[in-house]
């Protein structure tokens, strides 16, 4: 008779658990710092994009950012990481994902 009951008493702890365990994700910064398109890829007539993420630390503020791809290869990278790494949030510990393209 109970067993369905104890079933979701699991279930809901399960979730509990993960929902604590895992960081809120960042809304929209409140400071947005755009990158700087790199002046050889603009003579070049280079575009493409960078993919990161990031964390932000308990005062709102980017603490880590990491490359998940980037085309073509690293001619944006570190514009658009010295950008994010300028971001600012809501204060609260988050993470967050971001595609910076850079077309011209």
């Amino acid at each position: 008779m109970h067993r369905p009951f104890h079933r979701f008493l699991k279930m809901a702890a399960l979730a509990a658990a993960m929902a604590l365990s895992l960081p809120a994700v960042a809304g929209n910064p409140i400071k947005r710092v755009d990158p700087v398109y790199p002046p050889d890829a603009a003579r070049a007539g280079t575009t493409g994009y960078v993919e990161l993420e990031y964390s932000v630390g308990a005062d709102g503020k980017v603490t880590d950012v990491s490359v998940v791809d980037a085309k073509p290869g690293r001619v944006f990278v570190a514009s658009a990481v010295k950008a994010v790494k300028q971001w600012e949030f809501a204060p609260g510990e988050s993470r967050g994902k971001v595609k910076l393209e850079f077309k011209l």
